[in-house]
């Protein structure tokens, strides 16, 4: 019975927030919010963001940045998985982009800028030698550029992964080597068998993930304080600082920006959906016509190429913040520090163990209620035997899908007047929107691909329900479960916005700490806490494929 009511209570645990968080902007949006004496509705928000001097500029820097790294990333993970899927190479490269995929966005952010910047380590590894370059050139920008390029290299760096394991993982859906094969005797060259057998038969399984791109590419906030360009700065990181302004009629056109974000992602999902309908028709011209061989045998390693020049500057970057982090001395034209300290990891040693402490309950927290939702949702499919449909897909994803921006500060409203705001509760509530989608969509295919037989089996031999559950299906499906939790805590360590909208600015944890000080001098400290927003889901990670492999060394199907 117990069972029936998870599926309804896990919709409402994440879905509910969205919902009045959207709301509660709309209001202000349009000029309604009581708790600061506005009580009319008007159009004065909207006029105030649209008169604001900086506003066009504002817009256009956040949609080429949000369309350019998304088409970029696209286009970067499908040929990096189209010249890798059928060689060896490609699971030991799946295993390298760990380090980047449990990284968050902030900590690659504060690594790139250590690397790309005029004084960076790329610079610093040619100086003088290569450049004759004897102190950091003051007219190269190579972050918080004014056309947001750095911004863009950014998100690559996070996107491309996500999206060649989102690939990776359709792929098996896929007969996609007897497909090639097939046409390799037809005389067709393998990239262009590839893009025309293989990638129409993956879109629709990587379609969601490609919109979850979109969205969050055009409503960054994290990568944007650190590389973006701060004057004028992208449209949601505006609405963040009118948010946190002092003075509250800030307020009003700031949730103006933030309904405006939510047009321009929606707007961004439908201009997708009409690219799709145009590139179907032209794919299926050029499938039909018969080529074997093209510009897509020339272009794709080229790519692919570049893509990895792109991950491996984003894996120099987490190795750059440990550098600092030990740095005493590092003068410019050094390729490497002359002197080493742990001075940047005593200094702040009990505010940094007080800060990590209360990084680790929140995502602890969250990720242990998403994976009991997510179980509970699980085993009651199991149980009644009915797969949702893709409607119940598309519900997951509307966390991923609205900019945060656009609803976390009505959420916050809401939570004042429950007077629940800057408590540990809510920032656990609003880490849990963000988490339990990701953790579903990393338990969902090892739970259902688990052999209904096994509990017949059980089940003919007298075990209860309860029994098979915590005996046969537990146990064996412990890896995906431990993977899953590493995937949840990784989301909620990368979680700024939501700390800082639910907690009210109160509860720090290691992320809001790294980008309040991203702007400052002290590179070891910003290293130390960018280090350990790595480390901590890193270790996550480990943690999920070593323990079974301890537990269960003597049965080699479960380890």
């Amino acid at each position: 019975m117990m069972l029936r009511l998870v599926p309804a209570l896990t919709i409402l645990v994440f879905l509910a927030p969205v919902l009045v968080g959207l709301a509660g902007t709309l209001a202000p949006a349009f000029g309604y919010l009581p708790a600061i004496g506005a009580t009319e509705i008007s159009l004065e928000p909207w006029r105030t963001l649209l008169g604001w001097p900086g506003f066009a500029s504002s817009l256009r820097l956040t949609v080429t940045v949000g369309f350019l790294a998304s088409l970029l990333s696209l286009f970067g993970a499908v040929a990096l998985v189209a010249t890798l899927s059928h060689s060896r190479r490609f699971a030991r490269f799946q295993a390298l982009l760990t380090p980047l995929l449990a990284s968050p966005h902030a900590s690659i952010a504060l690594g790139l800028a250590f690397v790309l910047a005029p004084s960076g380590w790329i610079v610093r590894l040619i100086s003088p030698e290569l450049t004759g370059w004897m102190r950091p050139p003051g007219d190269l920008v190579t972050i918080r550029d004014p056309y947001g390029l750095a911004l863009v290299f950014g998100l690559l760096t996070k996107e491309i992964p996500y999206l060649v394991i989102m690939i990776a993982a359709a792929l098996g859906q896929v007969p996609a080597a007897r497909l090639i094969a097939g046409a390799r005797s037809m005389g067709y060259a393998r990239h262009t068998a590839w893009l025309k057998l293989v990638l129409p038969q993956l879109w629709p399984q990587i379609r969601l993930p490609f919109y979850a791109v979109i969205a969050y590419s055009l409503s960054v906030v994290d990568q944007a304080l650190v590389l973006g360009p701060g004057n004028p700065p992208p449209l949601a990181v505006l609405a963040t600082r009118w948010f946190s302004d002092y003075d509250l009629a800030r307020y009003l056109p700031a949730a103006a920006a933030g309904m405006l974000q939510l047009g321009l992602v929606l707007a961004g999902l439908i201009l997708c959906r009409l690219g799709e309908v145009l590139l179907c028709r032209f794919g299926r011209t050029w499938a039909e016509r018969g080529g074997r061989q093209g510009l897509a045998d020339r272009l794709l390693p080229l790519v692919a190429g570049l893509v990895w020049l792109t991950l491996a500057i984003g894996l120099l970057a987490l190795l750059a913040l440990a550098l600092w982090s030990f740095t005493a001395s590092w003068p410019f034209g050094a390729a490497l520090p002359r002197s080493w300290s742990v001075a940047a990891w005593m200094s702040s040693s009990d505010r940094l163990l007080a800060t990590l402490a209360t990084t680790v309950v929140l995502a602890a927290a969250a990720t242990a209620l998403a994976l009991l939702l997510c179980i509970g949702c699980l085993e009651h499919e199991a149980r009644s035997a009915r797969k949702p449909g893709n409607g119940v897909l598309w519900l997951l994803y509307v966390p991923l899908l609205v900019p945060q921006i656009a609803f976390l500060f009505g959420l916050q409203v809401a939570l004042v007047r429950l007077r629940l705001d800057g408590t540990m509760l809510a920032v656990i509530w609003a880490h849990l929107v963000f988490v339990l989608p990701y953790v579903f969509l990393s338990l969902a295919d090892p739970w259902r691909a688990l052999d209904p037989r096994y509990a017949r089996s059980a089940a003919s031999l007298g075990a209860s329900p309860a029994r098979i559950f915590l005996s046969l299906k537990l146990p064996m499906l412990l890896r995906p479960i431990l993977v899953a939790a590493a995937v949840g805590i990784a989301v909620s360590i990368g979680q700024y916005l939501a700390t800082v909208f639910a907690g009210a600015g109160r509860i720090a944890t290691i992320t809001t700490e790294a980008l309040t000080l991203a702007s400052g001098a002290d590179r070891a400290t910003i290293g130390v806490l960018g280090l350990l927003q790595a480390l901590v889901p890193l270790v996550c990670y480990a943690v999920a494929v070593i323990v079974p492999r301890i537990i269960f060394r003597n049965r080699r199907g479960l380890a």
